[in-house]
């Protein structure tokens, strides 16, 4: 019933946002044949009540796995269509406080009423200004739909890295890291499985998964564990638990709901040995070469932003490799880094982690980077150094809510020590 309520908001708002946009759909259509206009603004009312209709239909009903592609792609859609209005109508609302301030200041100044403050002879500048906003709106919704299928086009990264403590029998170390794999997402097993054939054909001496198996259920892997479990590398599949695969179990008391999150988390630990991978839960590994060690550390999700769960306990992990003077620390939420590696972990080298996927929404051009999960997270994807500790955060190899991603790619990362 709550659910139901909170949909009837959604359409408040959805219908809010479709008023002012048709305003301006009328403002550019004033030049139009009758015929053109009616087909137009049909058309625009037809997809708003499609779009209300559907968001019903959802609040109504209860969610399972019927027909789960299709409502997945309808409610982004629609997702799309919102975000898409409202750019435009952050151009539209320009405008009209442009019109509301020529207005009050025309009776001082005459010569500002509207009718004498055209952009050119053949369109005023309300309509050029309308224009604008569709064409921005539209961009942006043309830019999601277009990311539907970018979501399985993995993108290999390279990084090198240089240490003058890391022993000579690792140089020319590669490590493959992964991270977000968010299964319950998946639609395709086979472009899935091109992912996984990418990554064995990397070669790798270990590869590190930094958490987020699954979106809410360990039951989600079912259908790709044997995809999954036919990673390898020399020294093995390393994981850490995410978030996500911690569950949002709906409890009684605070309690409950942690020992249904630490439920499902063994749950998916169980995957993980199913598949052949080894688990650091608060843990940690050595690899050994030559006479030589280094340890592979990894904690429980330990998050410093937003309420997600954190069992994570770094300061008894480092302690059971205290001795070993290279560290690579698995934890999947970068905020973790500055919260408490860089503070109290100064030998730790390097640390892996996720989490974020770049919001799979943004730009990567050569010297210049911005997605909308910047003004989250100081560390969101790549490569970040302070002093002499790094940090890397993967993109991620999956995705969760928005089915596509623009601009960020689901990542492989390739780490080869120096």
């Amino acid at each position: 019933m709550k659910r139901f309520a909170g949909s009837w908001v959604v359409i408040a708002v959805l219908l809010l946002i479709d008023f002012y946009v048709f305003q301006a759909l009328r403002t550019v259509a004033v030049g139009w044949n009758i015929k053109t206009r009616w087909l137009v603004y049909g058309l625009y009312w037809a997809i708003s009540i499609l779009s209300v209709s559907f968001i019903v239909f959802l609040g109504s009903s209860n969610p399972d796995d019927s027909h789960r592609i299709v409502r997945t792609y309808a409610f982004a859609t629609i997702v799309g269509l919102f975000l898409a209005k409202l750019l435009a109508s952050a151009f539209f609302a320009v405008d009209d406080l442009r019109r509301m301030i020529q207005w009050v200041a025309s009776f001082w100044v005459p010569s500002l009423k509207p009718s004498h403050n055209g952009l050119t002879e053949g369109i005023t500048r309300s309509t050029f200004i309308s224009w604008v906003g569709f064409a921005m709106g539209g961009g942006l919704l043309g830019s999601l739909m277009y990311g539907f299928g970018n979501k399985y086009r993995y993108h290999l990264r390279k990084v090198a890295l240089r240490y003058d403590h890391l022993p000579d029998p690792f140089k020319g170390f590669k490590m493959v890291h992964i991270s977000d794999i968010h299964s319950g997402s998946f639609t395709d097993k086979a472009a899935v499985q091109k992912g996984i054939d990418r990554i064995n054909e990397l070669d790798a001496d270990v590869i590190l998964f930094t958490g987020d198996l699954v979106n809410y259920s360990a039951d989600e892997m079912q259908e790709y564990k044997d995809v999954f479990a036919t990673l390898k590398a020399r020294h093995g599949v390393f994981a850490t638990l995410g978030n996500h695969d911690y569950g949002f179990p709906v409890a009684d008391s605070p309690e409950q709901r942690t020992l249904l999150q630490l439920k499902n988390a063994e749950r998916v630990k169980e995957v993980h040995r199913e598949m052949g991978w080894k688990t650091l839960s608060n843990d940690h590994a050595l690899i050994e070469k030559d006479g030589s060690s280094i340890a592979i550390l990894g904690v429980d999700n330990i998050s410093a932003k937003a309420n997600f769960p954190s069992f994570g306990d770094l300061s008894a992990t480092h302690q059971r490799a205290a001795d070993i003077p290279f560290k690579v620390l698995m934890s999947h939420d970068p905020s973790h880094w500055n919260a408490e590696v860089t503070k109290s972990f100064k030998d730790i080298a390097l640390t892996l982690s996720g989490h974020t996927h770049g919001m799979q929404f943004g730009v990567e051009l050569p010297g210049f980077r911005w997605s909308p999960v910047k003004y989250m997270y100081k560390q969101w994807a790549g490569l970040y150094h302070e002093q002499d500790q790094k940090l890397y955060v993967n993109r991620g190899f999956g995705f969760i809510g928005y089915p596509g991603r623009v601009g960020i790619l689901p990542e492989i990362t390739l780490i080869e020590l120096h």
